[in-house]
């Protein structure tokens, strides 16, 4: 009976690549990969599948399944492959790709919120105490911060749940893309809002920021993005059936789905939106984007459904509210849990004696309250500190989220340098039970290996330099910052447990 029962629950080839869509697709990529590259993008995208998502989930699907029983996630990945300095540290550059993460979102959730309110964002024009927009939204997210710090520390998961919410609307938004993109292309006799002039345009960008080869090169650092979340699907191969054939089967079908329903999602904004009028005229950027494409996209739904101008902005305004809603509810259901989880998960996963004794206790909600408040004083440093240089030098909004997004973008991929590059290290042990082996072949694992580092570090190399080489050292400092800065401590902590034990 209990064989019978551990059958059925099995899953199947549908249900794993269902699984793995809904974890990695995002509806908010496609909008700001339309800002930046417009049509360009799709190319990024379909080679982000092809030399990462593919790859990548197959060797994290072999860590997974043979180190099934570690808790320590990713860290115990490392330790097993090549040993416990350099998993400590590139953890915890891992852990700091959420922190970063925890400063943009801290920022962004403002405007989903103006957006809910008024329609449209105006913390452009935000004001407290006399301060101008970019230091108000920082206080504002730094008071944010503090109060889900407090609310987790205290065990209050009902923030948690509100996530399942924003899953829902943010289902819905797809849903909405597709149908209104057909009616109004269909309105329109097939003409595009975005022309397409030369088959090149699916390859280059129209925004100055992406025009120089090294540029363009560098935003497969935001395709590699956008397939983040790989290494939370390693540890499900026990729940296949047939785990050796089905998981490679839904890596690659579930990497096909994703890369078409990105490609799709680009395009289909193009179907609605002029990127000179609707972004640049518009005055769009990376923290508005997709409240901008949608206010548009439901203007043009109701002009193209026979509406006056005047009710198909009431449209707009629907589905830009709409959009705010659902982004606004997965922002504070993931936010609340990502302000311990991860923390949490490395600090118990990792040898205590890494650790200051405070760092590692659990106070009686079983949270480590004391590591959460070190957190949340990292990350309003962080956003202090980009708040007031950018008031300093006069940077306006746009500028700004370009800055978090870039080092949002380096920070989350990073990790993935090490974990790809420990795979042939971890192929190498010979005393490991693998029930899940992705690559049998020693000369094609070294060759897949090589590939995906070269992509992931090309596309890391050239997103720092590229401020660099057109004078912009303010974003390419603080898109170093993230790295550089939990580099160093984590190589402190582990120098100061080595000096204690010697």
């Amino acid at each position: 009976m209990d064989e019978q029962q551990s059958t059925t629950k099995k899953l199947s080839l549908s249900a794993l690549v269902l699984m793995i869509f809904t974890t990695i697709f995002g509806f908010g990529n496609t909008p700001a990969a339309f800002e930046q590259m417009g049509y360009g993008a799709i190319l990024w995208y379909i080679l982000g599948a092809i030399l990462f998502f593919i790859p990548a989930g197959l060797m994290f699907a072999e860590y997974g399944s043979t180190l099934k029983e570690a808790k320590g996630g990713i860290y115990s990945w490392l330790d097993a492959s090549i040993g416990e300095k350099w998993s400590f540290i590139a953890t915890f550059m891992w852990l700091a790709s959420w922190l970063i993460w925890m400063v943009m979102i801290s920022q962004k959730i403002w405007i989903t919120l103006s957006t809910i309110i008024w329609g449209h964002d105006t913390t452009g024009t935000w004001s407290l105490f006399g301060m101008g927009s970019t230091m108000t939204i920082g206080l504002l997210g730094i008071l944010w911060i503090v109060f889900v710090t407090w609310a987790a520390t205290r065990g209050l998961n009902t923030l948690a749940k509100v996530s399942s919410l924003g899953g829902i609307a943010i289902m819905a938004l797809n849903v909405i893309l597709l149908v209104a993109s057909a009616v109004i292309l269909i309105a329109n006799h097939g003409q595009l809002a975005q022309p397409i002039h030369h088959i090149s345009d699916f390859a280059t960008s129209p925004s100055a920021q992406f025009q120089s080869p090294i540029a363009m090169i560098s935003f497969v650092i935001y395709a590699i993005f956008a397939y983040g979340g790989l290494e939370s699907l390693g540890g499900i191969t026990d729940s296949l059936d047939k785990p050796e054939k089905t998981f490679p089967k839904g890596i690659m079908i579930g990497g096909a789905v994703i890369g078409i329903g990105y490609s799709l999602a680009i395009f289909l904004w193009g179907i609605s939106a002029n990127w000179q009028h609707v972004i640049i005229d518009g005055k769009a950027n990376l923290g508005n984007i997709t409240y901008v494409l949608m206010q548009n996209l439901g203007f043009e739904f109701g002009r193209a459904i026979g509406m006056s101008a005047a009710n198909a902005s009431i449209i707009g305004t629907v589905f830009s509210r709409f959009a705010g809603l659902g982004m606004f509810f997965a922002y504070v259901g993931s936010f609340f849990v990502l302000s311990y989880s991860p923390l949490k998960s490395f600090i118990l996963g990792s040898p205590k004696e890494l650790w200051p004794k405070k760092m590692t206790t659990l106070n009686k909600n079983g949270m480590p309250a004391f590591s959460m408040w070190l957190q949340a004083a990292v990350v309003i440093a962080f956003i202090a500190g980009i708040s007031i240089l950018s008031a300093i030098t006069h940077k306006e909004s746009t500028f700004f989220y370009n800055v978090l997004t870039s080092m949002s973008n380096v920070s989350t991929t990073l990790p993935y340098l090490f974990l790809v590059g420990a795979f042939p290290f971890f192929k190498a042990k010979k005393d490991l039970d693998r029930p899940f082996v992705a690559f049998h072949s020693h000369t094609w694992m070294i060759t897949i290996t090589a590939l995906v580092l070269l992509t992931v570090g090309i596309g890391i190399l050239f997103t720092i330099l590229t401020p660099f080489i057109t004078g912009d050292v303010f974003t390419g400092m603080w898109t170093l910052a993230g790295p550089v800065v939990f580099g160093a401590i984590a190589w402190i902590f582990f120098a100061r447990r080595e000096k204690n034990n010697n």
